[in-house]
């Protein structure tokens, strides 16, 4: 039996998929009420539960052979933020605890390249670049770099585990939304796009799946494995998404000073507007950053082998626009 937390989510649904297609059990632990539409008709066992509950955790860990565990919240707002704190470091917490005391064979955390220190310019960004807690650009990364220092610290201590770093992650199956699935779906549309000028490396969710299968597989116990993909400018995904629909949108750049003033008020809007943060001095700074990103070792140590973001931005299009209901996020 292999446990999934954190199922529901955009690598977590992916990854259920790749299971089940490898003829495997899967477990999906859900929030109680979390809504299911990413796991619908999906031959997986779902139970309710909650990372922060450590008595849960062991009923659910029961019988289980491996865990992969990618519960956690993503926060791209300025400042402290306790319950991504407790979810991302107290939950892996519990997890680790819970998979330790029920004997799984092999544990696989899900962290993120932002847990990573951040280097600068002109240097490559790989596996010998430590988990740094310390200077981080906000909540989200900390929790990432203290949790993985948490699971680095099991390792030491006898748990069988490994830890997988992705990149941004774009891709099919996006039922919630994520920040690059808002800019795909919003480049599907018809009218003028403004553009910043930035880029990142992204990676398909579906060879993340696969690298977190492949890390569970072949990864040496207590590695990290960056999961990373190509780096694309934010321009070059409009392009793309506009090579599939046909479509020929006029582009319009901010200068940068201007787009700086509007990430430094953009969290106070999204805090009274209630609305879904985009634009902050978190997002500005990772597309503006150093994104020269290596997948070598993964590719070496774990046959990891990432798809072109052509074909990942196409098929993104092509479920977007294959979906039958409305997905509210949008």
């Amino acid at each position: 039996m292999i446990l999934v937390t954190g199922a529901t989510g955009h690598i977590g649904n992916v990854l259920v998929r790749q299971l089940l297609a490898r003829q495997l059990k899967v477990r999906a632990l859900v929030l109680p009420g979390e809504d299911l539409a990413p796991l619908a008709d999906l031959e997986v066992e779902i139970v309710q539960g909650d990372v922060l509950d450590p008595g849960n955790l062991a009923q659910v860990l029961q019988g289980v052979d491996a865990v992969f565990h990618l519960a956690g919240l993503i926060s791209i707002m300025p400042g402290k933020n306790e319950i991504v704190h407790r979810v991302n470091v107290e939950g892996t917490r519990n997890v680790i605890r819970a998979a330790a005391q029920a004997g799984v064979r092999r544990m696989v955390y899900t962290s993120s390249i932002h847990a990573l220190h951040h280097a600068p310019h002109g240097i490559t960004i790989d596996e010998r670049i430590p988990f740094d807690p310390q200077h981080v650009l906000g909540a989200y990364d900390r929790s990432k770099a203290e949790a993985s220092l948490l699971v680095q610290d099991a390792a030491c201590l006898g748990l069988d585990a490994v830890i997988a770093c992705p990149t941004g992650v774009i891709g099919p199956f996006d039922y919630r939304g994520s920040e690059m699935g808002h800019l795909i779906h919003d480049a599907m549309r018809p009218g003028p796009k403004f553009l910043l000028d930035g880029a990142y490396d992204f990676v398909d969710v579906r060879d993340v799946a696969q690298g977190l299968i492949l890390a569970g597989e072949r990864g040496r116990k207590g590695e990290a494995y960056i999961l990373s993909g190509e780096q694309i400018s934010l321009a070059g995904i409009i392009d793309a998404v506009q090579r599939v629909t046909g479509l020929h949108h006029i582009k319009l750049q901010f200068p940068m000073p201007l787009v700086r003033l509007a990430a430094l008020f953009g969290p106070w809007y999204y805090r009274i507007t209630k609305n879904k943060p985009r634009l902050t001095p978190y997002a500005l700074t990772t597309v503006t950053s150093n994104s020269v990103i290596s997948n070598a070792k993964a590719r070496q140590e774990l046959g990891y082998s990432p798809r072109s973001l052509n074909i990942s931005i196409r098929d993104t299009v092509l479920w977007f626009s294959g979906q039958r209901l409305k997905i509210s996020m949008f």
